[in-house]
């Protein structure tokens, strides 16, 4: 819930400013929030499902701006990226791979995983310790670059 409200003062300033990208992505998250709150059995908006929310819509247009990149579409491109940073504002920090290596190693070491089998295990856990924090992405490549080298 308290992403709505942020959501709507950041609204109310962006139509102030005249803020083009602004109003878009924010009118994105906002339908976003509505289309969550109103499907069946839907939960109740706790933060982590809010954080889950604004990492899939920044997946998506990553991927978009990927795509346009590759297609040779500047104009769209630049559209996806100023979306992209207004996305990023609302997401906590996000940590190097530098950073993330040594504390998947100290997971790995704790939860005594030796090879590939358990790797579910581990990224299970590393999904939800560095929520918000490292891409899916990032944490099962590294992950199975641990416990390749543990081998």
């Amino acid at each position: 819930m308290e992403l709505e409200k942020k959501v709507m003062e950041m609204l109310k300033e962006a139509m102030k400013a005249k803020n083009e990208a602004a109003l878009r992505t924010l009118r994105a998250i906002k339908g976003a929030i509505l289309i969550a709150k109103t499907e069946k059995n839907a939960e109740e908006m706790t933060l982590e499902r809010e954080l889950q929310l604004i990492q899939k819509l920044t997946k998506q247009s990553k991927e978009s701006y990927d795509i346009y990149i590759s297609q040779n579409m500047a104009d769209l491109a630049d559209k996806e990226k100023e979306e992209l940073e207004v996305l990023e504002k609302f997401l906590p920090t996000q940590l190097t791979e530098e950073e993330v290596r040594p504390i998947i190693a100290s997971m790995i070491a704790e939860m005594g995983v030796a090879d590939m089998k358990e790797m579910g295990k581990v990224i299970g856990a590393a999904n939800k310790k560095l929520a918000g924090q490292a891409e899916g992405g990032l944490i099962s490549r590294i992950v199975k670059e641990l416990l390749t080298i543990v081998k």
